[in-house]
């Protein structure tokens, strides 16, 4: 999948190149840190993956003229995107055996350690958005914001209590409204707060970071159905991960909700949606666009 973000736009290499230059030294930043949760921890962040949010954050600092490099924020948002597959894979969670096309961490090491690595990551990202926010010479107030930003999407209102209502929902026919709930706060919440710190590091307005926000909302939306289709429609080998593990699971997916092709066009419509956001604060940018269409670009 890091081929078909290339394919979009190669000269996005470049970023994700220096988000994950940034994420080789996360684990070793910390010298407390024992040597098993380090290795644990360094292998949940350095096995592949698109960097789609880091890159969203990049694109919307770049799209405001934001100045320096934000790989530092982009990378914190990766590590909170890294902590939640960590979780998610647990057997007491939907119990997966691959991600990234490699096993997941509680295979490669054990439950336990996974579960603590998972639990460790999130302090590790917030003195990683510290950290990029000092690299841009922002100031404690823009600091605090975007740490809050960052763990308020990581939160009861974000991935944990998306998780918790996507548990509940295993078993259950859950209609639209309640599957945009759950992947509004599970998904959405994470890639809407990407772009938010993207225009936050560049000192956007109110109206241009409420713009954002909304966007994020969208496009968080639209990439979640479309991972429902390639879950229900590729092979494992293709996606890095066990296929079909959303019916195993007897999870209600736009998929099996919507059907496959009224869901791609629902994909669609929403990263519409989010282009035409921005477009009216004039945030449209050409990596911003690129990696928007990435996302109504996913097909099985």
């Amino acid at each position: 999948m890091n081929d078909a973000i290339d394919a979009v736009d190669a000269s996005l290499r470049v970023w994700r190149d220096a988000i994950d230059a940034e994420l080789s030294h996360v684990a070793s930043r910390d010298a407390e840190l024992p040597s098993r949760l380090r290795d644990a921890i360094q292998y949940a962040l350095t096995g592949g993956g698109k960097r789609l949010r880091g890159l969203l954050l990049l694109a919307a600092h770049d799209a405001l003229g934001g100045h320096g490099d934000a790989s530092g924020l982009a990378a914190a948002v990766e590590v909170v995107h890294a902590y939640s597959l960590v979780h998610d894979d647990l057997p007491c969670m939907d119990n997966d055996s691959m991600r990234r096309g490699r096993p997941t961490m509680h295979r490669a090491f054990d439950v336990a350690t996974a579960t603590v690595a998972g639990v460790a990551m999130v302090p590790l990202a917030v003195g990683e958005a510290v950290r990029g926010a000092r690299a841009l010479r922002l100031d404690a107030a823009a600091t605090k914001q975007l740490v809050r930003a960052l763990m308020r999407a990581s939160g009861a209102t974000g991935m944990v209590g998306g998780q918790l209502l996507d548990l509940e929902g295993e078993g259950q026919d859950l209609g639209v409204t309640d599957l945009e709930a759950v992947h509004g706060a599970k998904t959405g919440a994470l890639i809407s707060a990407a772009l938010l710190m993207g225009g936050i590091a560049a000192k956007g307005t109110e109206s241009q970071l409420d713009a954002l926000r909304t966007a994020g909302n969208a496009l968080g939306l639209a990439f979640q159905i479309a991972d429902d289709v390639l879950d229900a429609t590729e092979s494992s080998e293709a996606l890095g991960k066990t296929a079909g593990h959303d019916a195993a699971l007897a999870k209600s997916t736009y998929a099996s909700v919507l059907g496959v092709a009224p869901a791609r066009i629902r994909s669609d419509a929403l990263v519409a949606e989010a282009l035409e956001t921005l477009e009216a604060l004039s945030l449209r940018s050409g990596p911003l666009d690129r990696l928007a269409h990435f996302v109504a670009a996913r097909r099985s």
